[in-house]
């Protein structure tokens, strides 16, 4: 609507410009004619102007001929008279005429030419006064879709929290009616105790009578007062402390006797006093230590390819956080993970890490822990006095320096054994050259135990036998487990040697889940027993705590128990050293004071 008002003013302005211009050329055409002014016709006529050039008055978009001389050049006198004022009057009159008619067919073309402009402007408007309806009603329609679609989500949201609001008084309904039925229960157990506490009063009541005419009675029969009856029974436990006494007076003896035993003791008291080893426990992990922090990245390589190449390479397992200079190396197989840590530090020294070059250094490493092994075996053998053995044995040794069984590396534990397996030779008189190539060789199947199936004491056996070595000692390294029944005396030591080096004190470690599962067996075993309160492990499994009832059990029942307990140990359990069984028979009598 704006634009059209503005259109309609911009023709009225068109309009009255028109009108205005056309009154001014009206108006100067009537102060040039002759008719309307004497005094200028009088010049015209009696003046002749030289060289004067009279032009035509001209209105715009209208040209009058014959009002005036246009270019016309008078040079001398002008005749009077030549013009009549008849004549010009007429044909000003004429002029005027058509001026106004010219005048009148302007102003209607220009009042055409407003009109349509005028309708055009007005389509135009009402286009876009069309548009902006359409675009009023659509932004209309869709602030009203988008209030019904809030308000269906504020209907959905609102049966959603009834709906959640009926699930909790459900929820809270039932929890009441579980509180009272509940409730019912306690009081009907109330109920039930009540009447079985009394019923057990009666019955309590009942047996102190019972006892009472039983003590009656047995006095009636027996003829004896229960003094006499305390008197007799004391005399009764005095005999048999008596017999027990004598029977431990006899195994006293008996043991004395046996001469055999003490010194078979003294014998691996001195092997194991004289054998020097280290203490210190194997690991699966080690430890590679780096000139800088900066080459744990060239180690990573771009985007992992070269810790990728290592780890398919040579199968360890590469750690790297954030311990200053150092990566971890991981693998369960020792001469694997050693051959890693060989080929991660030649790497390292060298600089120039990729996937080629780690492969041929692995190479490289694998043949040079290969020449390791055979030397570690040739200075097992010289360690140990041993010559001549198969070159594939020795091999087979040096490979088990890179072998633990329960921490203790175990061609370490072989030399060690062949040296306690010496010496008790030595005492017995035995060839301690046999007993240490029996020892030294016992477990050679560890070795092969990941390739062959079976247990590495046949294994060992097998190959031992494969390569040449005696019977004794090849019977000796597949008896050491008790697989195959011992026959011979080198056997028998072979085994005493592999326990000893194995059971003493900072050898091997215990792992943490048979530790736990030996304490709670034998916790289990003690708690089994009739009128057993309480039982408690104590000091690593060496000592059991046993709290009996002292109403259910006496004080014989309490040694019967502590014989039972430590037998049932012996016969199922494995354990180092030995444990001692305390049963605890505890009588309290508490009196207030009021």
């Amino acid at each position: 609507m704006a634009a059209v008002v503005a259109a309609l003013i911009v023709v009225g302005l068109l309009v009255v410009v028109l009108a205005v211009v056309l009154l001014r050329a009206l108006g100067r055409l009537s102060a040039a004619s002759p008719a309307t002014n004497p005094a200028a016709g009088a010049a015209t006529a009696g003046t002749t102007t030289a060289g004067t050039t009279t032009a035509g008055t001209t209105t715009p978009g209208i040209t009058t001929s014959g009002a005036t001389t246009s270019g016309t050049t008078t040079s001398g006198t002008t005749t009077p008279g030549a013009t009549t004022p008849g004549t010009t009057a007429s044909a000003d009159t004429e002029g005027l005429a058509e001026l106004r008619r010219q005048a009148e067919r302007a102003a209607a073309e220009v009042r055409h030419h407003a009109e349509v402009a005028a309708a055009e402007i007005r389509r135009e408007a009402e286009k876009e006064a069309g548009a902006a309806a359409v675009a009023a009603r659509t932004a209309a329609e869709a602030e009203v879709g988008g209030l019904k679609a809030e308000a269906r989500a504020l209907k959905e949201e609102m049966q959603e929290l009834k709906a959640d609001l009926e699930r909790r008084e459900q929820r809270l309904v039932e929890r009441e009616e579980r509180i009272d039925a509940e409730q019912r229960r306690v009081e009907a157990r109330d109920r039930d105790l009540a009447e079985h506490e009394q019923a057990l009063e009666r019955r309590i009541a009942a047996l102190e009578e019972a006892e009472a005419e039983r003590a009656r009675e047995l006095e009636r029969v027996a003829g004896l007062t229960a003094q006499d009856a305390k008197a007799e029974l004391v005399k009764t436990i005095e005999t048999q402390a008596k017999r027990e006494a004598a029977l431990i007076v006899r195994d006293i003896e008996h043991e004395a006797k046996e001469e055999g035993e003490t010194r078979a003791r003294k014998i691996v008291t001195l092997a194991i006093q004289r054998v020097a080893s280290e203490q210190t426990a194997e690991s699966v992990v080690s430890v590679l230590h780096l000139p800088s922090d900066d080459m744990k990245g060239r180690i990573i390589g771009r985007e992992g390819r070269n810790i990728r190449a290592f780890e398919s390479t040579t199968g360890v397992n590469l750690i790297i956080d954030d311990t200053p200079e150092a990566v971890l190396l991981s693998c369960f197989d020792p001469v694997r993970r050693e051959v890693g840590r060989l080929t991660l530090e030649k790497l390292v020294l060298d600089g120039r890490i990729h996937p080629h070059r780690i492969e041929e250094i692995y190479e490289r490493s694998k043949q040079e822990v290969a020449q390791l092994c055979v030397r570690a075996g040739e200075d097992a053998l010289v360690e140990v006095g041993l010559t001549d053995m198969h070159p594939e044995l020795i091999t087979l040794l040096g490979q088990l320096r890179y072998r633990t069984s329960y921490g203790q590396n175990v061609l370490k534990h072989l030399i060690e054994s062949a040296h306690i397996a010496g010496m008790m030779a030595s005492e017995l008189r035995l060839d301690p050259v046999l007993m240490k190539r029996c020892t030294v060789l016992h477990d050679v199947g560890k070795a092969l135990t990941h390739e062959v199936e079976g247990s590495h004491a046949i294994i060992g056996a097998e190959i031992a036998r494969k390569y040449g070595e005696h019977e004794d000692v090849v019977h000796a390294i597949e008896a050491h487990h008790n697989e195959v029944e011992v026959r011979t005396v080198e056997a028998v030591l072979t085994q005493a040697a592999d326990g000893i080096s194995g059971g003493r004190p900072g050898a091997r470690r215990e792992s943490l889940e048979h530790y736990v599962k030996r304490l709670e067996r034998i916790e289990q075993i003690a708690s089994e027993k009739p009128g057993v309160e309480k039982v408690f492990a104590m000091q690593a499994g060496r000592e059991i705590r046993v709290m009996v009832k002292p109403d259910d059990v006496d004080d014989i029942g309490a040694q019967v128990i502590a014989r039972d307990v430590a037998k049932q140990i012996e016969e199922e359990l494995t354990y180092p050293g030995q444990i001692r069984i305390t049963v605890v028979r505890e009588s309290r009598a508490t009196e207030y004071a009021k």
